[in-house]
């Protein structure tokens, strides 16, 4: 068959590769100029390695990305242990503490024994458990205060809950949490040379396979013809548009954005129900500095509620700065609603909003001698909530060879590469 894979990152690129494995001709669309979506890298004057967008490891148990690179030939992953914290307020001033091991978890200060004790002995059960249908009849809310107690909640989770899904925090499914401490290690990887030298990699064997790549090419509408979908794409570089008709289409768009240029396809219903699901979106900061922000931690948590930042991540703690230029990077991430004022704000405003907030967690922080590069991901978080499981996407479609394969479908899990190459595995098993 003749398909149309919409959608460069990882699922787009995935789903090209094994589609070419059952002889169907493929052509991949993509509006920007370079494959990968988030996880797309830029490359700075003086820097070795390209940098993703937005925050991108892995974990040991990231099988199916793992295998994917295996399978091309692709060995250049490290791993480590980077070191993780969490940020709060004692008194007046900021305190960051160790949350890396068990023995860390035992020292934590601001809780009693008895309390640590029984929120331990929750996580390790957590860590241990399938998957169970209870997690999906409460709130994540709801177990962590009954399994673990009100101030378990208000001190470890509370505030994490809120920056990542604002308004909705109450209502996010248990499974959601399983799924977070059942997948999480200390143990982190790192591609060498960015995630943008593994998608080069992807690229060039996909087109070794015959696959047609349109990069800067956006898909401005599909329609159903009889048996066939024809799909209006504009050439950005020439500023040309185009129609092409293919027997299959595989969407690796977001929700939201692929029932805008698919619209009239689907019946009414299954456009209401895909309509449904809530998102939250991605701001992301990068600051290159001169000095270390955070000196030797890469993650830590931001659990301070008049802070809005969600998580700071020194990338250079992670990675050598040597990398880089001798520069040192560091990503401000946040998880924002479609209406807060940061997806409106232009470079220079969400330099101006964050800057005092840096300040107030590193007095020394020099924003004059550093440099900012920023990116907003549309639809970045769906809101795991209990209209969630009605309404979420499947492989299959009402509309026969139409299949998706979008991050949405990750659930319980948080979206990353190595559930974009399941799916985009996964959904080719589905074409008939």
């Amino acid at each position: 068959m003749k398909v149309a894979v919409l959608g460069g990152g990882f699922a787009g690129l995935t789903a090209s590769y094994y589609l070419t494995k059952k002889k169907h001709k493929v052509t991949l669309f993509e509006k920007d100029p370079v494959l990968g979506g988030l996880a797309g890298g830029f490359k700075k004057k003086g820097w070795d390695w390209s940098l993703e967008k937005a925050v991108h490891h892995l974990f040991p148990n990231d099988h199916d990305i793992l295998n994917f690179a295996k399978e091309l030939g692709f060995t250049d992953i490290v791993f480590s242990s980077p070191k993780t914290q969490s940020l709060y307020k004692d008194g007046n001033n900021y305190r960051r503490i160790p949350v890396d091991t068990p023995q860390d978890f035992l020292k934590f200060p601001l809780l009693s024994l008895p309390v640590k004790l029984r929120a331990a002995f929750v996580l390790s059960f957590l860590k241990a458990s399938p998957f169970l249908s209870l997690y999906e009849k409460q709130t994540a809310e709801e177990f962590l205060k009954r399994s673990m107690g009100k101030k378990a909640w208000e001190v470890l989770w509370e505030e994490l809950f809120r920056k990542k899904f604002g308004k909705y925090a109450g209502n996010i499914l248990a499974s959601f949490i399983w799924a977070r401490i059942k997948k999480r290690t200390k143990k982190l990887g790192y591609i060498e040379g960015g995630f943008q030298r593994f998608i080069e990699h992807i690229e060039q064997r996909i087109l070794e396979e015959a696959v047609t790549v349109k990069k800067s090419h956006h898909i401005r509408s599909v329609r159903k013809a009889f048996k066939r979908f024809e799909l209006t794409v504009l050439d950005i570089s020439k500023n040309q548009e185009r129609e092409v008709a293919f027997d299959a289409v595989i969407s690796t768009l977001p929700t939201p954005i692929l029932l805008k240029v698919a619209k009239g396809v689907f019946p009414d219903e299954y456009e209401k129900k895909l309509g449904a699901i809530e998102y939250q979106h991605a701001v992301s900061l990068v600051v290159e500095m001169k000095k270390p922000f955070l000196e030797d931690a890469y993650w830590v948590n931001v659990c301070i509620p008049e802070n809005p930042i969600m998580g700071l991540f020194e990338h250079t703690n992670f990675v050598s700065s040597e990398r880089y230029g001798g520069s040192h990077l560091l990503y401000v991430g946040n998880y924002v609603d479609g209406k807060d004022a940061r997806l409106r704000m232009t470079h220079d405003e969400l330099v101006k909003f964050y800057v005092p907030h840096l300040k107030k967690i590193n007095s020394k922080f020099e924003a004059r001698r550093s440099k900012f590069t920023s990116f907003k991901g549309a639809f970045a978080q769906p809101i795991f909530d209990k209209e969630f499981l009605k309404n979420k996407p499947d492989f299959e479609t009402p509309v026969k060879n139409f299949y998706i394969a979008n991050l949405d479908m990750t659930y319980p899990y948080d979206r990353g590469t190595n559930y974009a190459v399941a799916l985009g595995k996964k959904v080719v098993e589905h074409l008939s």
